[in-house]
Formats: structure tokens, C-alpha cells, sequence
């Protein structure tokens, strides 16, 4: 017992809080495979079985939840290690693991990194593209890209800006659509709109507006593809007014309404702040995204 190895605590916690080991190997950066053989060699190591394998994942055994919460405090510790470690690094290298919504990272964030390898090329960035909260107390990422305020004690925030929000159509669905002339003409035109998440039914219902699930014509609670759904002429839908400036295929119809605006947050852990790596990055995050916020 006193050579139990971390990784297999690591892999018994990941397969624990997912529930399957494909959903465990995209969280850690592992293979499946690799990962279905720590967990059995932890199993082999401690003579006891920690899950019961079922077709549609895994499931903890009494012995494996009674081992859940001591393994939890062994990767806070070896997380504080880590932490530890890196604020005492004094040359600007290495690598950076950053998050942001799909949306930024896919439209927004790439010619800001690529400044960023340009002026300093012996830093190398991991992007994880995520809608959901990246936990950067345990270090799944250094820097997070968020449009809420994360409330962690531990960590350091910074307010950007904002991201104001706009409706927009392609130019060619216009064309052969026609032209909304107030915001009231929009229920004449086919709307693209969340699928289970209710932020815009409310956000319209809060402004006075009739909205409901059943007027979308397409439905997706994915930023990035609804901003596609948009580009290719599927109907009208909302979007960050960045996202116009970049695509000269659509058109924003600016209708003097009062809609929302995406708050932007940096966050990192406070004992990564001032690693020389980590706020290079974050400097160049908060002068790289300045252009698109208001």
C-alpha cells in the first residue's frame, strides 16, 4: 500500500465522477484503454472491487464509495502540490491549459493566440473548448475565459467587458426572405433558438415579448452551431455582435431593442497569478479580447 500509485487514484476518480470510461478518458487526456487498466490494477492492488460494470457505464460499489472522499483529499493535496510548484516557476515557458466557451474559442480566440505565439513562442497553450464550469481549483485549466463571475475564494477574477448581444441573418436569406422591418416582424421569419436552455424565452418574456419554446424553428443549445444555423440562411438568430464584425456573409439587425449583454471574466487560481507563464497569457487574453467587448 505505501507504493499505491497517484495515477491510479487519478483514473479511479475520473471513471468515479463520470460514470464511463470514455467520458473519463476525455476529461483526463487518457485512452480509454489506458484508463480501464488502472482501474483494474488499483482494484488488484487493493483485493477489492470499486465498480460494477454495466452496459451503459460504471457504477461505484460499496467498497469504491467508501474510498471516494479519502481519494478526493489526495488529489486536493497533490493539486496544492502542483500549485505550489508552479507559482514558484520564474521563466516565461511552458505550457497553459485555457477554457472558454466553444464559441470564443473557435471564433474569437484564435488570431489572439496566434499573436500570442508570435511574441512568445516557448509558451504553448492547451484550449479546451467548453460550455460547462472547467474546475481550475483542480487544475483541469490555468486560465478560464468565463461570461459569469466565478465566485471561488481561491481564485483571482477580472471583469473584460461585455459582449453585446445582436440579431442577425444571413444577407442571402434576406434576399430572399425579405427584410424585418421592426422586432415584431421577426414572428414572421424562421427563429433559431435554444433547445433546453430557457435564456432567451426569459430574456424576452422579462422584456415584454411573446416567446415560447414552440416558436424556434430550429433549436440547438449550442452557440457555435446555431451561429452556423444563422450563416447558412436557416432563419434569424441571436449571436455576439463580434461575430458580425467577423462575417461579412451576414447582417446585423440593429432594432433599437434592449437586449442582453455576455459579461466576460478572466479567472485563474491565485497561486498561478503571478507565474511569469500564466500572466503573460492573461495579458494577452485581456488585450486580445478588448476590441470585441464593450
Amino acid at each position: 500500500m505505501s507504493d499505491l500509485d497517484w495515477s491510479l487514484i487519478r483514473a479511479f476518480l475520473a471513471v468515479a465522477e463520470k460514470g464511463s470510461l470514455s467520458a473519463a478518458a476525455r476529461m483526463v487526456g487518457a485512452s480509454q484503454p489506458t484508463l480501464g487498466r488502472q482501474v483494474r490494477q488499483l482494484e488488484e492492488q487493493l483485493g477489492q472491487v470499486l465498480f460494477h460494470r454495466k452496459p451503459k457505464g460504471l457504477d461505484l460499489t460499496e467498497s469504491g464509495r467508501s474510498l471516494l472522499e479519502p481519494a478526493r483529499a489526495m488529489h486536493r493535496a497533490m493539486v496544492e502540490i502542483e500549485l505550489t510548484a508552479a507559482g514558484q516557476q520564474t521563466q516565461a515557458t511552458g505550457a497553459v491549459r485555457l477554457t472558454a466557451s466553444e464559441t470564443v474559442s473557435v471564433y474569437i480566440l484564435p488570431p489572439v493566440l496566434a499573436r500570442l505565439r508570435d511574441e512568445r513562442p516557448g509558451i504553448s497553450i492547451d484550449v479546451m473548448p467548453s460550455d460547462s464550469t472547467e474546475n481550475l481549483l483542480f487544475r483541469e485549466a490555468d486560465i478560464a475565459v468565463r461570461m459569469y463571475r466565478p465566485e471561488q475564494l481561491e481564485l483571482v477574477v477580472r471583469h473584460l467587458g461585455d459582449f453585446p448581444l445582436s440579431l442577425f441573418a444571413s444577407r442571402a436569406y434576406l434576399q430572399q426572405a425579405g427584410r424585418p422591418r421592426t422586432f415584431m416582424d421577426l414572428y414572421d421569419h424562421p427563429l433559431i433558438g435554444y433547445d433546453r436552455n430557457e435564456e432567451i424565452i426569459r430574456g424576452m418574456q422579462e422584456r415584454g415579448m411573446p416567446a415560447s419554446r414552440e416558436m424556434f424553428a430550429f433549436r440547438c443549445d449550442s452557440h457555435t452551431v446555431g451561429w452556423v444555423l444563422v450563416r447558412a440562411g436557416c432563419g434569424i438568430g441571436f449571436g455576439m455582435k463580434a461575430l458580425g464584425t467577423l462575417h461579412d456573409d451576414v447582417e446585423d439587425l440593429d432594432f433599437d431593442i434592449d437586449l442582453p449583454s455576455l459579461p466576460v471574466w478572466l479567472a485563474t487560481h491565485q497561486a498561478l497569478r503571478n507565474t511569469p507563464r500564466i500572466a503573460v497569457v492573461w495579458e494577452a487574453l485581456a488585450k486580445g479580447l478588448k476590441p470585441y467587448l464593450s
